[in-house]
């Protein structure tokens, strides 16, 4: 057993809302500097909303991967570990090597778990068999070799039930792999499946006709309140339960893309942190965790009712910091997240829409234009821009 060590805050989770945390903590040399550590047992940091263009062919994976090393702040200590425990009510927590750890402040940032086995099969058949999927750095190239070696027959997208990374993201693979079919010239003999487990396209009223819009000029057969239960990979034929009967349809498949389904990760969920779906509990507007005063949470593996994206933990990040400085000095919290999340709707190459919004599902747009209509200019801004803007400016505390 390794002996105790302590820190003044520790961040649980290395990933984007744990470094955009650590590094608005750390501060610059006007600040006081904190003793600050970061549990991460992963050596990569990914920028992930990249890879709907990587299994397009749009990007370069390489281009979304660094070490964990070098967007770890100056001054942060990086315990390369895994939480393994939590005890709240001590302040403490064991981790996976064995080790105890007491902080101050515990910032949970643990991100989601994303559960390949949940659907029998698919672990065995993605990357080949015609199945693949944009949902890890190992998986992203089987959706490029699957869009541009197809030749014809029938393209499945799948969307399941419950909470993804970026609620848009299922659709956007399938209007990039659509454009494809088209330049390749075998659109015309391609059925396109969305299969998805929601009640609709969209959630938010302002932007849901446009995608309605873009499914119906498509030509895409799209089968809501169907979730993928079963993938059968030497036979390419996919199970799917209609939610609204329990009936289960049984199709064949020449493309099977699949979004996995995901949750809270297991050392979260089973944690006296947790509510009763395995989130980490928090208040919806300061951030902290309603039963134990010196825990804050943000980003997807919180219970905040809003999409699990990056962009929301932009705008979550400076609110959990100023709260827990204020928690600090034994002062009231007086930062408030609004439920801010954005999701870039890649709608095909060179088209995005870009839906912003908030608690309220009502719209809370940058920008002076028609954000709810197809543009040039924010796909500029997805492609280009918003990489530039995580790399060197959230992770690096800025913005």
């Amino acid at each position: 057993m390794r002996a105790t060590e302590h820190h003044e805050v520790v961040i649980v989770g290395g990933g984007t809302a744990g470094i955009t945390v650590a590094a608005r903590l750390a501060g610059g040399w006007w600040q006081r500097r904190r003793d600050v550590a970061v549990i991460e047992p992963s050596d990569k940091h990914y920028y992930q909303p990249l890879w709907t263009l990587v299994g397009a062919g749009l990007a370069r994976k390489e281009a979304t991967e660094r070490s964990e090393r070098s967007v770890l702040p100056r001054g942060v200590t990086w315990l390369r570990d895994a939480v393994a425990e939590f005890d709240p009510a001590n302040n403490s927590l064991t981790t996976r090597d064995g080790r105890t750890v007491t902080y101050d402040w515990l910032v949970v940032a643990a991100g989601l778990q994303v559960n390949w086995a949940r659907i029998p099969g698919l672990v065995e058949a993605v990357g080949h068999d015609g199945v693949c999927s944009n949902y890890a750095y190992s998986t992203v190239d089987s959706t490029w070799e699957a869009i541009r070696n197809f030749r014809g027959g029938r393209a499945i997208f799948t969307n399941p039930a419950g909470a993804v990374k970026c609620g848009g993201a299922p659709q956007k693979i399938m209007y990039l792999a659509d454009d494809w079919f088209r330049r390749n010239g075998v659109r015309d003999r391609t059925e396109v499946i969305f299969a998805s487990a929601l009640q609709q396209i969209f959630a938010i009223e302002r932007y849901k006709p446009t995608l309605e819009h873009v499914v119906a000029r498509r030509g895409i057969d799209c089968r809501f309140r169907h979730e993928l239960i079963e993938v059968r990979g030497r036979e390419k034929q996919a199970v799917f339960r209609n939610l609204a009967t329990q009936e289960t349809t049984t199709l064949a498949y020449d493309l099977l893309h699949v979004t996995p389904p995901m949750g809270p990760p297991d050392f979260l969920a089973h944690s006296p942190l947790a509510d009763a779906q395995g989130w980490v509990e928090v208040d919806s507007a300061t951030l902290r965790h309603p039963r134990f005063d010196r825990v804050f949470a943000l980003g997807d593996c919180s219970n905040l009712p809003t999409s699990k994206t990056g962009a929301a933990i932009r705008k979550q990040a400076p609110v959990l910091v100023s709260n827990l400085r204020a928690a600090m000095q034994g002062q009231p919290l007086t930062a408030r997240y609004n439920g801010y999340t954005s999701c870039p709707v890649v709608t095909g190459i060179g088209k995005l829409v870009l839906a912003e919004f908030d608690y309220q599902k009502q719209p809370d747009e940058s920008f002076p234009i028609d954000q709810s209509q197809e543009r040039w200019s924010m796909w500029l801004l997805k492609r280009h821009l918003l990489p530039l803007i995580y790399w060197h400016g959230m992770l690096k505390g800025r913005m």
